[in-house]
Formats: C-alpha cells, sequence, structure tokens
C-alpha cells in the first residue's frame, strides 16, 4: 500500500465525518499506485464518534476504525503508526486545520522509490517562509505557544525544528517502525519526542511551510501547557539517560 492517513479522534462527532469526506476527496483524486487507507484511531471517545465513522465504513471500503483506550493523543499515533501498512504514513488532526491537499506540498520530499526524495520524515510548520496563518485564538495562547516553542526547541536539542507541534506529519514506513516502538510520551509532547527519535536514529527530517487554520474556540485547555512542560522534562531525562538509542 502506498499511504496510510491517520487520524486521531477524540469526541468528535461534530466535524469526523466532515474530515473524513474531505480526506477521502483527495485521496481519491490523486489515483495513488498501490492505493491508500484512512485510519481512525479512536481514543474511546464517549460521543458519536465511532457511530460515524462505522456508518462512513459502509461506504469507503478503504477506512478503517481502530479504538484503543484514552491515554492520550500520543498514544493514539502511536498504536495507530505500528498497526498500518503503507509505505507512508502520515497522521493529520481531526479538524483539518491543516488542509487535506496541502499533503501534495511534503510528498515531493519523501524517501521512497514513487517519489525519490531525500527525506524520512516531512512536517508541516507554520514557522518557516511561506508559510500562512488564520488564527483567531486569544492574545495570551498565541504568547504562550510562541514561548513553549523556545523553551522545545532548546530542551530537545532540535533546535534546526522550528515548529514541532503541528499536527500533519509524514513518516516513511522505515522511519515509523523504528521511531514508534521507543516512542514514552502519551499526551501532547509527543511531537517533539517522536522528532528527537528520529533525528537520533540517523533519519533526515524536512519542515514544509502550510496554511494553518485555527478559527478559535479550541478545546485544549491552558493546563495543556504545562503538561507539555512535564513531558518535555521526561523527554530531556530520557535522552540523557540513553533510552532514545536503536
Amino acid at each position: 500500500m502506498f499511504l496510510s492517513w491517520i487520524i486521531p479522534a477524540y469526541n468528535e462527532e461534530q466535524r469526523i465525518g466532515t474530515s473524513i469526506r474531505e480526506v477521502d476527496a483527495y485521496l481519491r483524486k490523486k489515483q495513488f499506485p498501490g492505493g491508500y487507507e484512512i485510519v481512525v484511531c479512536d481514543s474511546a471517545s464517549r460521543d458519536r464518534t465511532t457511530d460515524i465513522v462505522q456508518g462512513l465504513q459502509a461506504q469507503m471500503s478503504h477506512l478503517r476504525l481502530i479504538v484503543v483506550e484514552n491515554r492520550g493523543k500520543g498514544w493514539a499515533v502511536r498504536e495507530a503508526m505500528r498497526a498500518v501498512n503503507g509505505d507512508i504514513r502520515i497522521f493529520s488532526d481531526a479538524d483539518n486545520s491543516v488542509s487535506p491537499e496541502q499533503c501534495d506540498k511534503l510528498l515531493p520530499f519523501v524517501r521512497t522509490p514513487q517519489t525519490r526524495g531525500e527525506y524520512d520524515v516531512v512536517i508541516g510548520s507554520i514557522e518557516v517562509p511561506g508559510a500562512l496563518i488564520e488564527e483567531q485564538a486569544q492574545w495570551y495562547r498565541r504568547l504562550l505557544g510562541k514561548a513553549a516553542k523556545y523553551v522545545i526547541r532548546a530542551g530537545t536539542g532540535l533546535w534546526d525544528i522550528r515548529d514541532s507541534q503541528r499536527g500533519f506529519k509524514l513518516f516513511t514506513a522505515e522511519a515509523a517502525r523504528r521511531v514508534f516502538p521507543l516512542q514514552t510520551i502519551a499526551g501532547w509532547g509527543f511531537d517533539f519526542e517522536v522528532l528527537l527519535i528520529a533525528k537520533k536514529s540517523g533519519f533526515r527530517i524536512k519542515e514544509v511551510p502550510v496554511h494553518w487554520v485555527n478559527p478559535g474556540g479550541s478545546r485544549v485547555g491552558l493546563g495543556a501547557y504545562v503538561t507539555t512542560l512535564h513531558d518535555l522534562l521526561r523527554v530531556m531525562r530520557n535522552n540523557i539517560s540513553g533510552r532514545y538509542r536503536v
């Protein structure tokens, strides 16, 4: 299979159906050799998320549903990455804040026989030239977000990666097989952890500008910044202790 598209979800009944249809419409137009699959990894949602996905499965033979315990977004992505079969494996947020067609910007850089790029991990970013941002979040959230990025870059040593937290990341199958078994963070900090593991494993990482739309009303509370800081300290400790050695 050429591509596996992963959507982690928790209580997303308001938008999961629309997001799946948008991803499917994009992938159908591409006609990738070897085909594709869309995999929703649901973290034991308490609303109708699973019902909606199961209803769409009757219309989309390439749509899969994985249900895991609710341990965080990082856990859902990790379990899905280890369960899919694509030569290329991408995960995106359930709200499609980075629209599916922007995958076209990432694919030319991927190292596969079909794409012939030079990179093993390609990530969407709003901090490199060419990025576009439509954001209505409160000013203090924007300020906290900017500060957090600098702290993460300094703490992990990923100084050359300006935006580790965007939910639009692509891995080759080889990179996924080697990176995700070493992942320890189940929550928000998993993004910079897997990038650090990839870098230490010798994989090349490319940051690509994307158009990101954040309409505001985020369900991510301010407590997520505290949790992410805690995750960062864990990642720093793991790195020092050699836990990420392949």
